[in-house]
């Protein structure tokens, strides 16, 4: 594997950085997850646009272009040979002092790796997710902003740690004032009656899948609605489903022990699902000059 640091391609065994990085000593920095599909970044620029985003609320500069940090993601996935992938863009605080201040890192680390990925869930697609919903409490918006995909993501691992422990596929997050947020790596969706209900996207991730989910949506003329929803929206469901880059569009058949709708994927949810599989295929930034 060719991994990108900091300005040159490197095999993975090279690719190291200080033990003094912010990025390892406090979880300072951000990244993106990307998905890859027959030789097509799927929405490159909207990704490249939510880094950025990100690291202007932890105000870090990132010491590439827009443009410059495209291609360099083009480049690491052609060096690598790879047209189905996932792409993980890392920018860290960079190398400082054994101490908090930012002021103290100079310059900015920037990684990009890329490896071969393929359905994250395997079988559970076409069976349904089991889920639980989690003690620990989605990070609150005054706090750490869920709208940072920071490096510091110890309060997703702790969310799927209990998942774990419960037998869980996924976890559900609750924020603090009693919600829904997301799962610990995807957002969420509840569907009832025809009409697809999910938070807004205050206290969880501003995703991209989410955005193709309520573009397929439209399209499809399903209504949709942004409102808070609770357990008892969760339980009784007729589908729930949950979307990310690396989870793609997933349905959800059992949470906490009550089985959501029929017990299988649900009509609306295969419908999204086969909707975002047409989509990929069409859709992207081409890696390859020829195609």
């Amino acid at each position: 594997m060719i991994v990108y640091l900091d300005g040159e391609y490197v095999p993975e065994e090279e690719a190291k950085i200080s033990v003094f990085d912010h990025g390892l000593l406090y979880g300072d920095g951000v990244f993106e997850g990307i998905r890859a599909y027959n030789g097509k970044v799927f929405r490159l620029d909207e990704h490249i646009d939510r880094i950025y985003d990100s690291a202007k609320t932890i105000d870090l500069a990132i010491p590439l272009t827009k443009d410059e940090f495209t291609g360099v993601i083009l480049e690491t996935l052609r060096r690598n040979n790879l047209r189905d992938a996932y792409i993980r863009p890392i920018v860290t605080r960079g190398v400082g002092t054994m101490g908090l201040d930012p002021r103290k890192c100079p310059k900015p680390t920037v990684i990009c790796i890329t490896i071969e990925w393929g359905a994250m869930y395997g079988d559970l697609y076409e069976k349904g997710l089991t889920s639980v919903t989690v003690s620990v409490r989605r990070n609150p918006a005054e706090a750490l902003p869920p709208n940072v995909k920071s490096l510091n993501y110890l309060n997703n691992i702790l969310a799927k740690i209990e998942a774990n422990y419960k037998g869980g596929d996924e976890a559900i997050f609750f924020d603090t004032n009693g919600y829904v947020s997301e799962g610990s790596g995807d957002n969420i969706f509840v569907i009832k009656n025809g009409v697809i209900i999910t938070p807004q996207t205050l206290n969880n991730l501003r995703g991209i899948t989410r955005m193709v989910v309520l573009e397929i949506a439209t399209s499809l003329g399903i209504t949709v609605k942004e409102q808070n929803i609770g357990f008892f929206d969760l339980y009784t469901a007729d589908e729930v489903m949950v979307s990310g880059t690396a989870a793609e569009v997933a349905p959800i058949t059992l949470i906490d022990g009550r089985v959501i709708g029929t017990g299988k994927p649900g009509p609306i949810t295969c419908q999204i699902m086969a909707a975002f599989r047409a989509i990929t295929e069409k859709e992207g930034t081409p890696i390859y000059a020829d195609k």
